[in-house]
């Protein structure tokens, strides 16, 4: 079946996205786990992780590059 895409939502992500520490970023989706990944480095190589609630900040050094968002699906708005 295929997804639709919801532009609306797309908009309003853009500001956001364009804020993140990199103008290159990968994100993946795992639906069986629920876990988001998003990369601003390949490879990350990251030398330190930080778990803050259900997120996990990667870095190398004092820059950040990556978050891994657990539960993922729990940050969707109605």
């Amino acid at each position: 079946m295929a997804k639709t895409i919801n532009l609306q939502k797309i908009s309003e992500a853009i500001p956001y996205l364009l804020s993140m520490p990199s103008r290159r970023m990968w994100v993946d989706y795992d639906e069986e786990a629920d876990v988001l990944y998003i990369s601003f480095e390949k490879p990350q190589n990251a030398t330190d992780s930080e778990m803050i609630k259900d997120v996990i900040v990667h870095r190398r050094g004092k820059e950040v590059v990556g978050v891994t968002v657990l539960h993922a699906s729990n940050h969707l708005k109605s």
